[in-house]
C-alpha cells in the first residue's frame, strides 16, 4: 500500500490557520470545534469553514495544497471552498464581511508582537 503525500505543514502554518478558524467561529457564532469536526457538520459549520479556508488562501497567499493540508481536505475541496465564496462575493454584506475578516488576520500575523517576548 502506497503512502499518501503530505506537504509539511509547520506550526506557523498551524497558528495561522488556527487564528482564521476562531475569527471566523467569532464572527458567524460557530463553535471552532464543530467548522474543524472530522466527517459531515451542520450547513453553518461547513459554511464557516469554507470561509476560514478562503480567508487562508487569500490573506496568506497560500496554495491550494496548502490550505488542503492545514484543514485536512485535499486541494479540490479547498478549491471548492473557495469558489464558494467568490461567489457570495457578488453580495454586499457578505463580501463586506469577509472583507473584514481578512484585515483581521493580517495585523497579528505581520505585526511586531512576536518581538515583545524576546
Amino acid at each position: 500500500m502506497q503512502e499518501a503525500y503530505l506537504v509539511p505543514v509547520g506550526q506557523a502554518d498551524r497558528i495561522k490557520a488556527d487564528l482564521a478558524v476562531h475569527v471566523v467561529a467569532a464572527a458567524f457564532g460557530v463553535p471552532a470545534e464543530r467548522m474543524m469536526a472530522r466527517g459531515r457538520t451542520e450547513p453553518i459549520a461547513c459554511r464557516a469553514r469554507r470561509v476560514a479556508i478562503y480567508l487562508v488562501h487569500v490573506t496568506y497567499g497560500w496554495t491550494l495544497e496548502r490550505v488542503g493540508h492545514v484543514f485536512r481536505v485535499n486541494r479540490a475541496t479547498a478549491g471548492t471552498a473557495c469558489r464558494w465564496v467568490e461567489d457570495r462575493r457578488d453580495e454586499p454584506v457578505f463580501d463586506q464581511t469577509v472583507e473584514k475578516l481578512g484585515e483581521a488576520l493580517v495585523w497579528p500575523s505581520t505585526g511586531p508582537a512576536r518581538d515583545l517576548l524576546a
